[in-house]
């Protein structure tokens, strides 16, 4: 095999079920509640409804709480195979991560005070950041999939 040929082999993931990685499945969760959480810190700025501020709050809850499980299935591939860590986006794809889940931290904790304080401005700007983020960690997670082949199945 040349050096070409074998630069296409799929790196297995550590964490996985069935032969299927576990990172990409819980992936989905904390971005959705992320971007969820941006969408209700939108409208209860524009409208006061208490119930957007307290949606923002649960959202942030349930998405940091997804956001560290599939961190811990990604943390677990990226420790436990040197040919993950070896690829370039698979640093900045975890560092990028792991401050969108600080953000999301710090915006639960700013979303625990009153309605008002917890969205304008503190929460909104988080979230937003938050969500900022989230596209470029997305992007070098695809390009670990699909041009570096981590946690494809042969």
């Amino acid at each position: 095999m040349t050096s070409v040929e074998t630069d296409r082999l799929p790196v297995e993931s550590t964490a996985r079920i069935a032969r299927h990685p576990i990172h990409p499945m819980l992936v989905p969760f904390p971005i959705v509640c992320f971007i969820g959480a941006l969408v209700t810190d939108i409208a209860y700025w524009r409208t006061a409804e208490i119930m957007w501020a307290d949606m923002s709050a649960w959202l942030l809850l349930v998405g940091l709480i997804m956001g560290i499980l599939a961190g811990l299935a990604g943390l677990i591939d990226f420790l436990g195979n040197r040919l993950i860590r070896a690829q370039a986006p698979a640093w900045p794809h975890m560092i990028g991560n792991l401050i969108a889940l600080v953000l999301a931290f710090f915006n639960n904790m700013v979303h625990a005070r009153d309605a008002w304080t917890s969205v304008v401005p503190t929460g909104l700007i988080l979230s937003l950041v938050t969500v900022l983020i989230l596209p470029i960690t997305g992007w070098l997670g695809w390009s670990l999939v699909y041009r570096h082949r981590v946690g494809v199945v042969r």
